[in-house]
């Protein structure tokens, strides 16, 4: 046994003083570089890998190759290595993932996985390079549908095989401290690096983060500032090898960015990480210069606490084996603007606060993303309380689709979501219908939103209507009362005049007091079963959605009416709904009601109001 411990401790002091020699290698610089084949690794071989602890110089980091672990991610093989050096005080840290490795002054591949969560000891995964450098050979051709992927493809569960479970014992690693209950082999994690937003929101949203592959971690200036998604002056000479790289997700007063590191950059195009970011494949999204202000050590979970500094270009693919970058490039954004408002009893303004970033634009990412900054905003001043009302209104610019308008007011509920969460959703879902057109991908030019804080729950529920006079004639005028309910308050009671239509058929009708919600269900749903709407006819049909601060008042005749697309076609004869319903049969959707409901007027209100209630009227 005490043979055995010296052997470990001399082997330990040899491994600790090659770092002296490493301490003197010079990091390296981008270019081609020779390629150390997987085929040609062997254990106990020394190898040097490059990384970032404090600042933006890489340092060394020596490594002995422990064995070839075949097949251990996924359908891909793993080269085990055991880290020493500062790296062996740290752990395999978060961040480290994409430090190139070299044999010899050849480029192995990418630090990129890890042994066990638990286990003390710097085992890391080194992802080849020969699986890297296909990342750079798929085109940007963009799939129908780019689900992003959860989780990595884990290595196998339960027994280490013998093979590899000798060579980790002969680097020094006791069987004791690998785990046969969990993954052995874990990715090092990329966590997505959240700045400025509250942690309310981050928590709220982290289920749905977490299914869409993002570890959510809030820190302090971490992210992005910059408003400018170009890149910087001198993007030419950026991302050596063992830099820190980082993707932004959100830039400006609020920041989302995931850093990893450069494994390979050929002049043009950089390589990084050595596993997926979010596994989106092709992707459009700024990639920027990054500075470590420490390197976290924890035998749990090691990570590098990152600054995001300077757009250089953009990431052009998300795969397997890493993500690939080209200098120079452009990744468009969204700028978004929200100005969040307090106001008193009497709707005068108290205070106000005004918040300025861009965001990653992605058919299944933006509109999450829209809905968490708008709650995280929302959540950021004093005023901010359970019991109050929210009024917003807000406008998107959309190139070649027109301009949406969107307004709603929201007050605090019994429901177990938070008021913010609820408003938060009903924005995130204008964007979500806007990129889940199936026809083009919208290009957003400009977002701009005022939200209102008021001071109480504001809400009225429809209660009843009357009116002196049962049978009128066409055209006439009659009077009518509604009484509505408000929250903990006085009954509110509205005078109003509708207008009947001359030509309205003689029989019984219906006026119709109601909320936005009763107008717009029908309409909406038979939108979304379409398969061919684009982007103007989205924006066309979401400018049609009436708010839900207002009353109003139909007509409702026995008559059919169908919708279809963004159009609504009340009173079809049959000769025209039969040819409708042949042209929709295998494309369009048609959706219909046994009766017709015209709008009559709108009533305003400070409230939010819901329910419904009929007035019966026969025309003689």
């Amino acid at each position: 046994m005490s043979r055995g411990l010296a052997i470990a401790a001399l082997a330990a002091c040899s491994f600790t003083q090659s770092l002296t020699s490493g301490a003197e290698l010079t990091p390296p610089k981008a270019g081609k570089v020779a390629i150390f084949p997987l085929k040609d690794i062997k254990p106990g071989m020394k190898a040097t890998a490059w990384t970032v602890f404090q600042g933006t110089q890489p340092e060394p980091i020596p490594l002995e190759i422990v064995g070839v672990w075949k097949k251990a991610n996924g359908p891909n093989d793993v080269i085990l290595a055991k880290m020493g050096g500062r790296a062996h005080e740290t752990n395999v840290a978060g961040g480290m993932s994409g430090s190139p490795v070299y044999i010899d002054g050849k480029l192995v591949g990418a630090v990129a996985l890890r042994i066990s969560v638990f286990s003390p000891d710097a085992i890391c995964g080194i992802t080849p390079i020969e699986s890297m450098l296909e990342v750079a050979d798929f085109d940007r051709s963009r799939p129908a549908d780019t689900i992003p992927a959860t989780r990595l493809a884990q290595g196998p569960k339960g027994i280490v095989p013998k093979d590899i479970l000798e060579q980790l014992a002969s680097a020094g690693v006791p069987e004791s401290s690998i785990s046969r209950d969990q993954s052995l082999m874990e990715p090092i994690a990329t966590p997505m690096v959240f700045s400025g937003f509250s942690p309310a929101a981050l928590q709220t949203f982290e289920p749905l983060l977490q299914q869409m592959g993002i570890t959510a971690v809030q820190t302090g200036g971490g992210g992005a500032t910059t408003l400018n998604w170009k890149p910087v002056k001198g993007w030419e000479t950026s991302l050596n090898p063992g830099d820190s790289v980082a993707g932004i997700l959100i830039s400006g007063d609020l920041s989302a960015t995931g850093t990893g590191t450069v494994t390979y950059n050929d002049g043009k195009h950089v390589l990084a990480f050595g596993h997926p970011f979010m596994n989106l494949g092709p992707v459009d999204m700024p990639m920027a210069k990054s500075e470590v202000v420490m390197t976290l050590a924890s035998s749990y979970q090691p990570n590098k606490l990152p600054n995001t500094t300077e757009v250089v270009g953009a990431l052009h693919q998300d795969r397997f084996s890493g993500i690939m970058g080209e200098l120079g490039a452009e990744a468009p954004m969204v700028p978004v603007h929200l100005k969040v408002r307090s106001l008193d009893e009497s709707d005068k303004l108290t205070k106000e606060k005004d918040f300025n970033f861009q965001v990653f634009v992605h058919q299944k990412y933006t509109p999450t993303l829209m809905a968490l900054t708008l709650a995280s905003t929302i959540q950021q001043i004093n005023e901010y309380a359970d019991e109050i009302t929210y009024r917003m209104s807000g406008s998107v610019d959309v190139s070649g689709g027109g301009n949406l308008q969107v307004s709603t007011t929201l007050a605090g509920s019994e429901a177990p979501a938070p008021p913010a969460a609820l408003l938060a959703n009903w924005w995130g879902d204008k964007f979500s219908r806007l990129f889940a057109n199936p026809v083009s991908m919208p290009k957003l030019t400009k977002v701009d939103c005022t939200i209102d804080l008021l001071p109480e729950r504001r809400v009225a529920a429809i209660d009843s209507a009357w009116t002196p006079v049962t049978q009128v004639e066409a055209g006439s005028e009659i009077p009518v009362k509604v009484f509505l309910q408000p929250y903990r308050g006085e009954r509110l009671e509205r005078s109003l005049t509708v207008k009947l239509p001359a030509g309205l058929a003689k029989g019984e009708h219906r006026i119709l007091f109601s909320d936005a919600d009763t107008l717009n269900r029908l309409q909406s749903a038979a939108a979304a079963s379409s398969r061919f709407m684009d982007v103007p006819e989205t924006v066309s049909l979401l400018n049609q959605e009436r708010s839900n601060n207002r009353m109003y008042v139909s007509l409702v005749e026995p008559r059919a009416t169908y919708f279809t697309d963004d159009k609504t076609l009340p009173s079809l004869p049959a000769s025209m709904l039969n040819l409708l319903e042949g042209d929709h049969a295998a494309s369009r959707s048609l959706a219909g009601t046994p009766e017709t409901a015209e709008e009559q007027l709108s009533v305003p209100f400070d409230e939010m109001v819901s329910g419904s209630y009929s007035l019966r009227i026969t025309i003689k």
